[in-house]
């Protein structure tokens, strides 16, 4: 391998933290994979990783040396893309994750656009509502909704997404329009269970710039979007939902948005990508457009 593969090598096995995974993203043999970790450590003269029957971490001067591998290839690759990509624009593969309804609903229609924008451009979409590694599934880059973790990972904000409170015309018409948080006492909610978690959600508002939230009574608890939609739709109770989730509805007069004056606070839209990704003219385009489609769409 030359030294730059070496670097690229490197890196991988940092960020999976294990030879093995490393391999299967960069479809090598494990052995080519150790052997090109130790050749490595060979050239710099240094202990780069700590190796156990269980894990693989960076060494003290391996971490200061996975900064500066990371540089380096990013460098590398820019210069070698240069002028290809001011004459042809971007061009490959590009591994993209996006939370499940925003993917049916805007980014998946819309893909059309961006491909005639650029003929060269691949797009691998996934669809799910679950953490996603990045580095471990080849993802090049996920859009996050709500808050973050530190994952170490580069974050671009592309902006705040709106919740309302909504209702069925028929649920209102049985049970009353509830004005403030205190009518919900005497009201239903669907409630919200994390896939992740179980937890359940309280309902949230923002009164007096502070965050409130109580439990509300509900006898139906569903851990997806469709479901918590659906069983709205069906006169079971009162839901919190971003806005563009549930504006065909809206318009149909399906669906009634109560307490205006008390909505959850919005959550953050967040797209994440790995430090090796930072300079990938592929990665900025699509966000770039992404942040202009949900802004339109969503936001």
């Amino acid at each position: 391998m030359d030294r730059i593969e070496l670097f690229r090598v490197f890196t991988r096995v940092v960020e999976c933290a294990s030879f093995t995974r490393a391999a299967d993203t960069l479809g090598l043999p494990r052995s080519s994979v150790s052997a090109a970790v130790i050749e490595l450590e060979g050239r710099v003269g240094a202990r780069l990783l700590h190796r156990t029957t269980r894990s693989v971490s960076p060494t003290q001067d391996g971490a200061a040396f996975y900064e500066r591998c990371l540089r380096v290839i990013a460098d590398v690759e820019e210069t070698e893309s240069l002028f290809r990509q001011t004459s042809a624009g971007p061009s490959g593969k590009l591994r993209v994750d996006v939370p499940g309804r925003i993917g049916r609903l805007i980014v998946a229609p819309a893909l059309p656009q961006l491909l005639a924008l650029y003929p060269q451009l691949d797009i691998e979409l996934r669809v799910t509502d679950r953490a996603v590694n990045l580095i471990e599934e080849s993802v090049d880059c996920v859009l996050r909704v709500g808050p973050l973790s530190d994952s170490g990972l580069i974050a671009r904000k592309i902006g705040d997404l709106s919740l309302i409170n909504v209702a069925s015309a028929a649920y209102l018409a049985h049970h009353g329009i509830p004005q403030r948080p205190a009518d919900l006492s005497a009201h239903l909610a669907v409630n919200y269970a994390s896939p992740s978690t179980g937890r359940i959600e309280e309902w949230e508002w923002v009164e007096d710039g502070e965050v409130r939230t109580m439990p509300v009574r509900g006898r139906v608890t569903v851990n997806s979007a469709e479901a918590y939609i659906a069983c709205c739709l069906a006169g079971i109770g009162l839901i919190q939902i971003p806005a563009y989730d549930v504006q065909p509805h809206l318009h149909a007069g399906e669906l009634v948005e109560v307490m205006p004056g008390y909505r959850a606070e919005p959550m953050p839209m967040t797209l994440l990508y790995p430090h090796r990704q930072h300079l990938s003219q592929r990665l900025q385009v699509f966000a770039d457009w992404l942040e202009a489609l949900l802004k339109k769409q969503v936001l």
